[in-house]
Order: C-alpha cells, then sequence, then structure tokens
C-alpha cells in the first residue's frame, strides 16, 4: 500500500512539473502528491476555551462559597490536518481556524459530554462529541433550512431535540446530526411558536413551551402528544409569554411565565402547585426572566436578561444568592438567555451578547 501511494505521488507530480499552465490549476495539481499523502486523514476538533486568570467564585449571604467558575466556550477548533484544509490554505489564502459562537441562546449536556448549542447568530446548532472529537453545524433538518433555533435538548438515546421557534418545529436528529423527524402538531393544532424544551429520562417525556400558544406540551419520543395544559391569563396555570421550562428530578415541571415575571411550578400531569417571582428590580423580583434549571438538590436557577445574572431560589421560591452582574469579564453576562445544569451540577449559561457559553460549578453545601 506504502508503495502504490509512492508511486501515485510521484506520477502525480511528474504530471504537475510536466504541464505549462500556470496559475491556479497548477497550484492545485501539485497537491496531489499531498492529496494520496493524506487520503484517509480526518479532522479532529476540540472546545476553543477560555480560562480565568485568575479565581471567581461566589458565596451565599453566610459568606460561605456556593459556586466557582471554571471557564467559557468561545467556539470549536479545528487540529487536525485535512485535504479540504489545505485546498482552501493554497486556493484561498487561508483556513478560518475555527468556528465561533455568534449569538449562543441555549445549551445542552448528553450523554459522553457530547454538547449542543443553539446559535440563533448562524441560524444553526453546534453539536461537539469529545469521545470522537467531532464537530459538526447543524444548518438543515433535511430539506428544510432552520430558522431561529432557540433550544436544544438530549434524550437518554442521544437523539436530539432542536426547537426552530419561527419555523414552528421541533426536528429530531440522530446522535451523528442526521435528520430523523420533525413535529409540527399538537395533536391537531399546529405549534404556534415552540421556544422552550426539557426532557425527562426518568418518564421519556418531551416538555414544550409554545410560546404564542400560552400552552405546554408534553410528547412521548415517538413524537405523539400525551397532554397539554395552560392557556393565556394571569391566574394560577395560566399564562402571558411563556418561555422556558425545566424537568427536575422530584417530576416537577418549573415553567418561566415571563410576562407575568414569575415561574410556576406543575407536577407531572400539569397540575399546578405553586408560583413566584415578580416584576421589580429587588431581590428575587424579575426583570425579563428566561432560562431555568433545576439542580439535584431542588435549588431552581433562573437567568434574567436584563439583570444580566442567575438568581438562585429554593424549592419553595425562597430567594438565595446571585450569580454574575453586568460585564464581559468571567462570570459577567451580557443579555445572557438559556441555561442547562448537567448531572454534575455544572451550570452552562449561554451569554449570548458576550458571544459565549459560561461553566459555572456549584459547591457542596449549598442550600
Amino acid at each position: 500500500m506504502r508503495q502504490k501511494s509512492r508511486r501515485s505521488a510521484e506520477a502525480c507530480s511528474l504530471r504537475a512539473m510536466n504541464r505549462s499552465a500556470t496559475g491556479r490549476n497548477g497550484l492545485l495539481l501539485g497537491l496531489c502528491a499531498a492529496a494520496v499523502l493524506l487520503a484517509g486523514c480526518a479532522s479532529t476538533w476540540s472546545l476553543d476555551v477560555e480560562s480565568p486568570a485568575q479565581p471567581v467564585q461566589w458565596v451565599d449571604h453566610d459568606n460561605a462559597p456556593r459556586a466557582r467558575y471554571l471557564a467559557a466556550i468561545k467556539g470549536f477548533k479545528e487540529s487536525g490536518a485535512t485535504l479540504s484544509g489545505m485546498l482552501q490554505y493554497v486556493v484561498y489564502g487561508g483556513r478560518s481556524g475555527g468556528t465561533a459562537l455568534v449569538r449562543p441562546v441555549s445549551a445542552a449536556v448528553g450523554r459522553g459530554d457530547r454538547i449542543a448549542i443553539a446559535d440563533a447568530g448562524c441560524a444553526c446548532v453546534h453539536l461537539y462529541v469529545p469521545s470522537v472529537q467531532r464537530y459538526g453545524k447543524i444548518s438543515r433538518a433535511g430539506s428544510e433550512e432552520l430558522r431561529t433555533p432557540v433550544s436544544v435538548v438530549f434524550d437518554e438515546e442521544s437523539r436530539l431535540y432542536v426547537a426552530d421557534s419561527t419555523g414552528g418545529a421541533i426536528h429530531v436528529f440522530d446522535q451523528a446530526g442526521r435528520h430523523l423527524s420533525s413535529i409540527r402538531k399538537a395533536g391537531a393544532d399546529p405549534l404556534r411558536r415552540p421556544t422552550g424544551l426539557s426532557y425527562a429520562p426518568d418518564r421519556k417525556r418531551l416538555y414544550v413551551v409554545d410560546t404564542l400558544a400560552d400552552r405546554v406540551h408534553t410528547f412521548g419520543t415517538d413524537g405523539v402528544l400525551l397532554s397539554s395544559f395552560g392557556g393565556p391569563g394571569e391566574q394560577k396555570g395560566q399564562f402571558n409569554f411563556p418561555t422556558h421550562i425545566a424537568a427536575a428530578p422530584e417530576r416537577n415541571l418549573y415553567v418561566v411565565d415571563a410576562l407575568n415575571f414569575r415561574v410556576q411550578a406543575f407536577d407531572a400531569s400539569g397540575a399546578f402547585l405553586s408560583s413566584f417571582g415578580r416584576h421589580g428590580n429587588g431581590s428575587g423580583d424579575f426583570a425579563m426572566p428566561k432560562g431555568i434549571g433545576v439542580d439535584r438538590s431542588g435549588v431552581i436557577f433562573v437567568v434574567d436578561t436584563l439583570f444580566d445574572n442567575i438568581q438562585l431560589f429554593n424549592a419553595t421560591g425562597g430567594f438565595l444568592f446571585t450569580i454574575g452582574g453586568r460585564g464581559s469579564g468571567p462570570g459577567e453576562f451580557s443579555m445572557p438567555s438559556g441555561l442547562f445544569i448537567d448531572g454534575q451540577d455544572k451550570l452552562y449559561v449561554c451569554d449570548t451578547y458576550n458571544q459565549r457559553v459560561q461553566i459555572i460549578q456549584m459547591l457542596e453545601g449549598r442550600p
């Protein structure tokens, strides 16, 4: 095989030297030898991560450390030599060097630490699988282009669900990023503007917030509607522009009722349990609540886009403390949106207008 490759390369080089043409065509032929030698090489990718120069942590009202800043994901870097990369360098004068986040709005971590980031700035989803150092950019669902991907979540089989809000669909992809199917209706009614997603592996349920319908829908993994709850209004169990949802380990659901400036809690069947929050500028108040998550101890995390922070509440809605503030440094935010909490209580916060996803580790002993 090596001799065959060497002979092919030599022949290709001789053909290139014997050509009288110059310019781009000659350069391309001059790459034939490299093409043979690089055949079979695949790209490898890594996260483009920015670490803080100094430690950053947050404390609660008792001055006890409760959270520690880890790093920020800025994008993805190609690190393996490829034929396509070499051709791009010679013909076009360089390589991109990676894929930066533009306007990240949602993130999710799945089995094997695979990560998906919905990027409204490029109308795409970044999918990275660290075990094989593979990166892919999902910008289509079959023949349909993604229009406004606003939320992502994995199930236990590493299927990826993407809410395309203005496209009115939930697109489903396999673990390699290939399009499998799309959910466009909740029963007989079309999805109007699907936004927040959450998946409960213990019950194999996908929860979808339809913002314009002021409803939450529950689907099985086959895309069949199982139940719905909500409706427009200000009363218990009603919504005014709901956006995000989190399925908690104790089986409760928490829905960000954005323009009612509150979070509502429901049981697994959609029955109203409680609510907390109000419009204001004090601790525990909301200005523009968006992303939400619940950790293993039942602490509820709510992103507020206008406050540029994350507020923490206990299971009964009591305010605990705040993470972050306005700025561009480590642990600071500029109009953050989505939030995801993994199985090790790491927060992935989409710091949208700082063009990054910040990672924060919650510490043991928090309330």
